[in-house]
């Protein structure tokens, strides 16, 4: 998951250099974290979080093969 995420916002950013994306699992939950330049923050949200929320969905939906819960946080 954690590539999958990196891809996606490697491609939506200025900045590709700067994306950092790190995975913590406690128990049958995934967090991935996001991490942009602040300048490609408003890329990565976009109007009203629609970005975003496709993001997580499409994490999500990934995930759905593997049974496991995953939460993406962009910081």
């Amino acid at each position: 998951m954690k590539e999958l995420v990196e891809v996606i916002a490697k491609a939506l950013v200025d900045n590709p250099e700067e994306v950092v994306v790190t995975e913590k699992e406690d128990g049958k939950i995934t967090t991935i974290e996001l991490h942009v330049a602040p300048s490609d923050m408003g890329k990565v949200i976009g109007k009203q979080g629609r970005i975003a929320k496709a993001i997580r969905a499409v994490v999500k939906a990934a995930a759905l093969g593997d049974k496991k819960h995953v939460d993406v946080e962009i910081i």
